[in-house]
């Protein structure tokens, strides 16, 4: 925070633009010369450390939703236990940087507003006056912890949806752990999920007879379920085991990758390509999306084979 201080301070004395001298003398002396503004400053740290560990996790490419599920409920258990003991461990801290910085370590005095009495309303009830410690951390500290709580309580329901379908492909553990009438419940329920307009890519009852007999041919070490896709892929005699195993797979854990592709499509069609076919945009969508599949091809190839049908196609139309 000192070094924040004199960056700030620095600026003050050798910029010449006065908005921007007033604008660091501020954040200076007002914003980082605030205790309430420290101990925000440390609650947002350990809020959101805590949140960009398990959001890089969510978002690698191999995440799986019982995993993910997994990191939301520890993430769930750490806030849980943050509003109880986090305040306090974080008034200890603001207090160690205000002492450093020569800052008061206590809270502003706010301006009681006082209301205006109903004529039906008792004037011997007493009023609830909170302390200016206690006032921040039930208005702002508990209302920070417990809207986090909430959106990823949110979160943690939709991964529970997704586990109520799902959830006998997530390991070779979890299929092995289910015994015969479960194992087709869950496969009827997995076509009925799937099915549009009395059609479904998935036979529930073929399905269990396949995973019946997978489940005994598996191997210990494939445990994933992309080893599972893989292995049954391998074998050729599972076709609605892969098409369940390839449709697990494809549910993005988070919307990463849909931003992501959102972002390359906008310097991919710009208002110099406001002509652009949608055939051209889908290839080189496609193209910017399996950039490093497509960088382990090799061109020359591509090119020997595309000029070879060239050449028979020209001789047949002769």
């Amino acid at each position: 925070m000192s070094d924040f201080t004199e960056a700030l301070l620095e600026v003050l004395e050798n910029d010449l633009d006065p908005k921007i001298q007033n604008e660091a003398k501020s954040l200076a002396t007002n914003e980082l010369g605030d205790f309430e503004f420290l101990m925000a400053i440390i609650i947002w740290f350990e809020i959101l450390s805590a949140i960009n560990s398990v959001s890089k996790l969510l978002q690698e490419k191999d995440m799986l939703i019982d995993v993910s599920m997994e990191k939301i409920k520890e993430l769930i258990s750490f806030f849980e236990g943050y509003r109880e003991t986090g305040f306090y461990k974080a008034l200890v801290n603001a207090k160690e940087i205000a002492v450093e910085l020569n800052i008061s370590p206590t809270f502003p005095q706010r301006r009681i507003i006082k209301r205006k009495m109903h004529f039906d309303e008792n004037l011997n009830t007493p009023i609830l006056e909170l302390s200016e410690e206690e006032s921040f951390r039930v208005n702002y500290f508990l209302y920070l912890v417990d809207q986090a709580v909430v959106s990823l309580n949110k979160r943690f329901e939709q991964y529970q949806e997704y586990e109520s379908i799902f959830g006998f492909l997530f390991t070779s553990y979890k299929l092995q752990s289910l015994d015969d009438a479960t194992l087709k419940s869950c496969c009827s329920n997995f076509e009925r999920v799937l099915k549009h307009n009395e059609q479904s890519d998935i036979d529930g009852n073929d399905l269990f007879g396949e995973l019946k007999l997978l489940r005994e041919m598996l191997p210990e070490e494939i445990t994933t379920p992309t080893n599972i896709l893989l292995f049954s892929k391998d074998l050729d005699c599972f076709p609605n085991t892969v098409i369940a195993y390839r449709i697990l797979l494809t549910i993005p854990v988070t919307v990463a990758s849909a931003e992501r592709s959102f972002s390359k499509l906008k310097l991919l069609k710009t208002y110099l390509r406001s002509t652009m076919s949608q055939e051209r945009l889908n290839g080189l969508a496609l193209i910017a999306v399996e950039n490093d599949f497509l960088e382990t091809l090799k061109y020359e190839e591509l090119l020997d084979e595309f000029a070879s049908k060239s050449v028979r196609r020209k001789a047949l139309f002769k």
